[in-house]
C-alpha cells in the first residue's frame, strides 16, 4: 500500500496582499532550502527562493491591473511585481502548457525563519535550454484546482 504525501500549506503574499501564493510543501523536515540568486534584480530586491517539484502552488490576484510581469535576461520568467506595494512574491514559467513557479522567502506569512536553509546560487551564463529544464526539473508546478477548492485553506 503506498502512503499519501503529508503537505504542509505555506501562504505568501505581497506587503499590500494584492498578490497571494498559497504553496505546498512535501512535508519532509522541518528544513526549507533556499537559493539566494546572485542576479542583480534578486539582489537589489533582497529576494530568496525556494520551491519543491513535488509540491504544487495556487496563485490569487486580486487586482490584476495593479500587477506586472517583468522579463529580462532570457525573458522566460515571469517576475509578478506588485504595483502598489513594489514586492516581488513569485516567478512564474510555462514550460510545455504547464506553469512552475519559484517564492521569494521573504514573503512568507507563516513560516519560522529559522527553518530557512540559504545557500548562494549563480544562473549567469546558463543556457535558456539548460535553464528550462532546470527549472522542469526543481520548480513547482501550478496546481490543478477542483471545484470548490479552497486555495488558501490550511491542512
Amino acid at each position: 500500500m503506498h502512503d499519501p504525501v503529508s503537505y504542509r500549506r505555506i501562504h505568501g503574499s505581497c506587503h499590500c496582499g494584492n498578490i497571494r501564493v498559497a504553496f505546498d510543501w512535501p512535508d519532509s523536515g522541518p528544513a526549507i532550502p533556499v537559493r539566494a540568486c546572485g542576479c542583480g534584480l534578486c539582489t537589489k530586491h533582497g529576494a530568496a527562493w525556494t520551491s519543491h517539484p513535488d509540491g504544487r502552488f495556487y496563485l490569487r490576484v486580486a487586482d490584476d491591473s495593479r500587477v506586472t510581469r517583468y522579463r529580462f535576461g532570457t525573458k522566460t520568467a515571469d517576475f509578478h511585481v506588485c504595483l502598489t506595494c513594489g514586492v516581488i512574491p513569485i516567478v512564474t514559467c510555462m514550460i510545455d502548457g504547464i506553469r512552475y513557479a519559484v517564492f521569494n522567502v521573504n514573503t512568507f506569512d507563516d513560516v519560522d525563519r529559522s527553518q530557512l536553509v540559504e545557500t548562494a546560487t549563480n544562473f549567469e551564463g546558463e543556457t535558456t535550454e539548460n535553464r528550462l529544464a532546470r527549472r522542469r526539473r526543481n520548480w513547482t508546478p501550478e496546481a490543478v484546482r477542483t471545484e470548490g477548492e479552497d486555495w488558501a485553506a490550511s491542512h
